[in-house]
């Protein structure tokens, strides 16, 4: 029901509501959907939005379940979780973000403003997506990545034309590579453990772990050192 902290909520009577979870204004919170404890909610969030998924999708129709926050996460204004994700705990999801059906966010990562995490992605623990980073569907980001602001993953070659028996493919990012802003990842790429892809990079092959690759398309030029080893920044 809305309340003086909370004008215009709209809280379905199926949700799940831990202790000490706030709302901010106009807050939208459907069916089934499972708030932890502690959680923020600002103005404007929408939660356990159910997908609308284009005629003759594979999906269209299928149960995908609750969308479930865990404890301590904050949902930041406007952003907009899908049912069927999962956000872990501590995460922030940031203003106007989007996390759709299938994701999973791990515990005390963040997704900067209006970046969008699509369908089946799997982001890890301690992950930072900066601002408007698009994580395609069926990708991998292991613990500790950083992702930089304006970064595009791909996960299809046809570009909507796709053959029977064509399999998408999104990106791997291992365990504390670095992605730059504005860089673009073509379907099915792999960026190794603690590599480093610079900002503006079209990484057209896998890239090596500890490698640090530029360009257009990417190329290695070095290799990581160990002083900039995410081991010593801990």
């Amino acid at each position: 029901m809305p309340t003086p902290s909370a004008p215009g909520l709209v809280l379905s009577p199926s949700a799940t509501i831990g202790e000490g979870v706030t709302f901010g204004a106009h807050v939208v919170v459907h069916d089934g959907v499972v708030l932890g404890d502690g959680v923020s909610v600002q103005d404007g969030a929408v939660l356990g939005k159910p997908p609308r998924l284009a005629a003759g999708s594979a999906a269209a129709g299928a149960d995908v379940g609750p969308l479930v926050v865990e404890a301590g996460a904050a949902v930041c204004a406007q952003a907009v979780l899908f049912a069927g994700a999962r956000i872990g705990a501590g995460a922030i999801i940031g203003d106007q973000a989007l996390v759709r059906e299938r994701a999973v966010i791990g515990p005390g990562t963040v997704i900067g403003r209006g970046s969008s995490v699509d369908n089946d992605v799997t982001v890890g623990r301690r992950v930072r997506v900066q601002s408007n980073v698009y994580l395609t569907a069926y990708s991998v980001v292991e613990d500790d990545v950083f992702v930089g602001p304006c970064a595009m993953t791909t996960n299809d070659d046809t570009m909507g034309r796709i053959p029977d028996g064509y399999v998408m493919r999104g990106a791997t990012l291992r365990r504390a590579c670095r992605i730059g802003g504005g860089a673009v990842l073509v379907p099915g790429v792999e960026v190794g453990e603690e590599a480093y892809v610079a900002a503006g990079a079209v990484v057209t092959a896998n890239v090596p772990a500890r490698a640090v690759v530029m360009g257009v398309p990417a190329r290695v030029v070095r290799d990581v050192p160990d002083d900039e080893l995410l081991e010593r920044f801990r």
